[in-house]
């Protein structure tokens, strides 16, 4: 079968079209799915070429040459103990181990990790979901999203940012959304109330305070953004700056509150975004389409971090 493998690791890593093995072996809870579709997202190119993984052989070593999270396909065989899909169901999801290994003509998944594609989305579309949409839901409820809050939410026009808005307005909170002003429409019209320019200034000392700060960029921290959190309020991260997060205990003193979302993959939280999905409150950006061979410039477009949605690789038509 095709699939895209590494040749290397660090800034020099090349992502290169093989003919390798198929999967032979399914575990009783696993699925083989043939793979339509399959995005990018900042945590598969990350963990190739981020120095500390460069430089780290025992993690290197530890990683398999494979790549993608994000997947949507139908399923071609299953495990004994596979109860709840069938052969020839369209499902879509993502793996948590390092990668679901999606950016290949077949991979195995276990079944508590898919759900049934959402019938009005297309493949690629499906594939554009399970991490960030996921990261998205997970996070708001780790902030303590409810109807009636307010949310600030930095980089609203990203992957992940675009799930956000959606998915905070459909629970009933005021959204503001961080972007830049050629953003600025489109982020209004996936839902955000209000929207601050970053371009135009330092907004985190005027802006208000928020009962939610949801930094889906990664570059803020608690430290950076206290003025922003509301008394009691949350700020939660996709990542952020270790060092930085590292003070989450002493925010808590204070009655601030912050935390990271490790975004797991879970038929329920599926099954949630296919509902809000047929309901006509949520649906996919697609930044860009490439083809399986064209993966590294998948990636390389990924990496500029100017992205509006996400970026989408069709693996079989």
């Amino acid at each position: 079968m095709k699939a895209i493998t590494t040749s290397g690791w660090g800034l020099s890593a090349e992502l290169v079209l093989n003919t390798i093995s198929a999967p032979t072996r399914l575990g009783a809870n696993d699925v083989l799915v043939q793979v339509h579709g399959a995005s990018v997202n900042p945590k598969d190119w990350k963990l190739n070429y981020h120095a500390a993984v460069a430089f780290t052989p025992l993690l290197v070593n530890k990683l398999p040459p494979f790549f993608g999270d994000d997947l949507a396909g139908v399923i071609i065989d299953k495990g004994s103990k596979v109860r709840d899909f069938e052969i020839g169901d369209a499902v879509y999801g993502m793996d948590m181990r390092p990668r679901t290994a999606s950016l290949a003509e077949l991979t195995r998944i276990d079944q508590k990790r898919i759900a049934k594609k959402p019938p009005s989305l297309t493949f690629q579309q499906a594939a554009s979901m399970p991490l960030a949409a996921q990261t998205a839901l997970q996070g708001l409820r780790k902030g303590k999203a409810e109807a009636g809050k307010s949310v600030l939410i930095i980089g609203a026009s990203g992957g992940v940012g675009t799930f956000a808005v959606q998915i905070a307005k459909a629970m009933g909170l005021h959204v503001t959304g961080v972007c830049s002003g050629r953003n600025a429409d489109f982020a209004r019209e996936l839902g955000a109330d209000e929207i601050i320019d970053y371009t135009q200034g330092d907004y985190r000392n005027t802006a208000g305070s928020f009962d939610l700060v949801f930094d889906v960029t990664s570059y803020e921290s608690p430290r950076t953004c206290d003025a922003l959190i509301a008394e009691d309020g949350w700020f939660i991260s996709t990542g952020g700056d270790t060092r930085s997060m590292l003070i989450t205990p002493f925010y808590r003193v204070f009655g601030k509150h912050c935390g990271t979302v490790v975004v797991e993959s879970w038929t329920r939280d599926l099954d949630t975004l296919s509902e809000l999905v047929e309901s006509g409150k949520l649906r996919p950006i697609i930044d860009s389409v490439f083809p399986l061979a064209q993966s590294q410039q998948a990636y390389d477009r990924s990496r500029t971090g100017r992205c509006r949605g996400k970026v989408v690789i069709e693996v079989m038509a």
